[in-house]
């Protein structure tokens, strides 16, 4: 039985979308988490920087303008990047959840706590906007490579409506983005349909997460929980 080959491919000339809708929305979550209280960033307060520096430095470089290079290393970097976007705001919401049961300071002041609340929240619209884009339909090489019904895990609107897209049009980063907000804020499903289960369990995960930090930062803020 042979085992599956990674295959490195550069998109047609043309295709493949920009880079930089990606890289504001990760510089944007690197932004918030530098207006967080250092006690809620993961180890030392230099290394997401610098981390975050390095990965949008490679990702820029290695495949500049638009996103047309399959390269195992590119594709590494990317998932390394998002998965430190996503395990330091994971950790960052728990340390929220906790000040805010044991009645920390910072859950007694409404605004730092809305603040707080607003960064964590918005933060993990961004990494589930990238999980999507990234591994949805091998990722956004492969979606210009080969189209948008190429394995897709969601199916977009204008999937079913080619009269009013370009004809080799595919689901670029405001695509997921839009998609993951309105996943973060209905709590529900959108008008995208999440087509393989792996693709619906991140948006239960999501939206589980968006509620239960609008519940508590919410209740918080306007004394609807209990003091100790």
């Amino acid at each position: 039985m042979s085992e599956e080959t990674y295959v490195e491919e550069d998109a047609p000339p043309g295709r493949g979308e920009h880079r930089w809708p990606m890289a504001l929305a990760t510089a944007s979550a690197w932004v918030l988490h530098e207006l967080l209280p250092d006690d809620f960033k993961l180890g030392n307060v230099w290394l997401y920087p610098v981390l975050m520096a390095i990965f949008l430095i490679l990702l820029i470089a290695g495949d500049p303008g638009l996103i047309n290079r399959e390269r195992r290393w590119l594709r590494f970097t990317t998932g390394a990047m998002i998965a430190l976007i996503a395990v330091s705001n994971v950790f960052s919401a728990i340390r929220l959840v906790d000040g805010i049961i044991t009645n920390d300071r910072f859950a007694t002041q409404a605004i730092q706590l809305l603040q707080i609340g607003g960064i964590v929240w918005a933060t993990n619209v961004i990494a589930f906007a990238l999980w999507y884009w990234d591994v949805d339909g091998g990722g956004s090489v492969k979606r210009a490579i080969h189209g948008a019904w190429h394995d897709p895990a969601f199916v977009f609107p204008e999937m079913n409506l080619p009269e009013h897209v370009p004809a080799d049009w595919y689901p670029h980063f405001a695509d997921y983005f839009s998609f993951s907000f309105a996943t973060a804020t209905a709590f529900s499903p959108t008008d995208v349909s999440a087509i393989k289960r792996w693709a619906k369990m991140l948006m239960v995960a999501e939206s589980a997460a968006s509620l239960a930090l609008a519940t508590l930062v919410l209740a918080k803020a306007i004394g609807g929980l209990p003091t100790t």
